[in-house]
C-alpha cells in the first residue's frame, strides 16, 4: 500500500470543502405512531407487530410476526389487501375493529 501523496489529501479537502451543507444533511419525517393514523390509512406487517430488527419500535399488536401470519392463514385476524405483487396491507380501520372486539371478548 502506498501512503497518499498530499495533493491527494488537497484535493479530497477541496471536493469536500465544495460539497455544499445541504447535501450532507439527511431530513427524516416523524413516522406516525398507529394511534396517530386515520381509519383509512394501510399498515404492513412490520407496522403491526414487534420487528426483531427492531425491537424498541412499538407495535400495537403484543405478538410474533410467526403467530400474526398463522392467524392471518387460519381467519383469527382480518384478511389483507394486496396492493401490489409483493405489497400485502391491512386497513388501520380494520386493525382497530379486531383489536376492539379482542377486548370486547
Amino acid at each position: 500500500m502506498t501512503k497518499p501523496t498530499q495533493s491527494t489529501k488537497a484535493r479530497k479537502q477541496q471536493i469536500q470543502a465544495a460539497i455544499p451543507e445541504v447535501a450532507t444533511t439527511r431530513h427524516t419525517a416523524a413516522i406516525p405512531s398507529f394511534d396517530e393514523l386515520p381509519d383509512s390509512a394501510w399498515v404492513r406487517q412490520a407496522d403491526l407487530v414487534r420487528d426483531p430488527k427492531h425491537p424498541t419500535r412499538p407495535a400495537p399488536l403484543p405478538f410474533s410476526p410467526a403467530t400474526f401470519w398463522r392467524w392471518v392463514r387460519e381467519g383469527k385476524f382480518p384478511t389483507p389487501t394486496k396492493l401490489g405483487e409483493r405489497i400485502t396491507a391491512w386497513r388501520v380501520g380494520d386493525v382497530r375493529a379486531w383489536i376492539a372486539a379482542q377486548s370486547a371478548a
